[in-house]
């Protein structure tokens, strides 16, 4: 079988390259011009013809196709729905801020947490992605919009700590300076709690930013949206977080969906609050992007502002996130749910 040249290291494709009796050199021409965006080896116009030939024997080059496209006509945000080889989608969001542009991914095609507010997991887990096919989606984003991506999220559809060893390889692939170089304090990757791989990622010590899906700081509130509570408590959750703050020194931030009657009472602020004192940590309140399956419904803006008020009454620092791309399926899983009804 040919190998997945995209999803290797350059020293892999160094060792590859020796074996096929060329120089080790070539391994950081071909690794630039990969995260340039060709299409095929013939496009690496510095590279001899033989040796053109000889690569495309050896390897393949992922290209995924633009399926569907969205602009918001409200900010500017686009959502691409991108097609696989084997044909199955995945979505990637560009979100342009004044610190610069972010692209947030997918790491699984499909979810297999079963969290209750969300689009992404309502049909299961299809596969996981290869770092070839992540890393597709920060290239080819960049490529059709024409803009830089200075920041990556891997927040899009997926569990990425449930892809551990593929998310792994794509963080380290995407930072190498001989490709697109982006440093580890520009990316931020979310999970909804799985304590044991959050304790391996701990062991990384990589600079990135960790967000914590919260949901809700009670267990009854968040096992009845959130699965995964029910293996791993809030507590437990929040104990794992400690110690990933202790070995790694960066602060954590906790994503926290407002959702009517389900996690946005005062006593519930309360209690986050109490469960986060003396934490180093940020809570990101993000209303809810409506999934017509689900009938959850947003927090009212009163009750979204009487809960962060709370928060900061106790010292947490805490903000709303701003809404991007609420006219083009915003939610996770939404576009791509979409087309496969079609």
């Amino acid at each position: 079988m040919k190998q997945d040249v995209k999803s290797m290291t350059i020293e892999e494709l160094a060792i590859a390259l020796e074996e096929m009796g060329e120089p080790r050199f070539r391994s950081k021409q071909i690794f630039s011009w990969l995260h340039k965006g060709v299409k095929s080896f013939e496009e690496m116009s510095n590279l001899a013809k033989p040796l053109r030939k000889s690569l495309a024997e050896h390897f393949t080059i992922t290209v995924p196709r633009v399926l569907r496209k969205q602009v918001s006509q409200k900010d500017g945000t686009v959502k691409y729905l991108w097609q696989m080889e084997d044909g199955n989608c995945v979505e990637t969001v560009l979100m342009q801020y004044h610190h610069g542009n972010t692209v947030c991914i997918s790491t699984e095609i499909g979810c297999s947490m079963g969290c209750k507010f969300c689009a992404s997991t309502l049909g299961g887990l299809v596969r996981r992605l290869r770092p070839s096919e992540m890393l597709d989606q920060v290239i080819f984003t960049a490529q059709d919009s024409g803009l830089e991506i200075s920041n990556i999220v891997l927040m899009g559809i997926g569990e990425p700590l449930d892809n551990y060893e593929n998310v792994l390889r794509f963080l380290h692939i995407v930072n190498c300076q001989e490709g697109l170089g982006i440093g580890m304090r520009h990316i931020s990757l979310s999970t909804c709690g799985l304590v044991d791989k959050i304790d391996r990622l701990a062991e990384e010590k990589l600079q990135l930013t960790l967000s914590i899906s919260l949901h809700a700081p009670d267990d009854e509130s968040r096992s009845a949206i959130m699965p995964i509570n029910r293996k791993y408590s809030v507590q437990s959750l929040l104990e794992a977080c400690q110690r990933y703050f202790v070995k790694t020194g960066r602060r954590i931030s906790f994503e926290y969906t407002m959702i009517a009657g389900i996690s946005d009472s005062p006593e519930q602020a309360q209690l986050l609050a109490k469960r986060l004192e003396g934490m180093q940590a940020h809570v990101n309140l993000i209303p809810l992007n409506a999934v017509k399956e689900t009938g959850l419904k947003t927090s009212s803006r009163q009750s979204i502002g009487e809960f962060q008020k709370i928060l900061e009454q106790h010292g947490i620092t805490a903000t709303v996130r701003r809404t991007l791309g609420s006219d083009i399926d915003a939610s996770c899983g939404q576009l791509r749910r979409n087309y496969e009804k079609r």
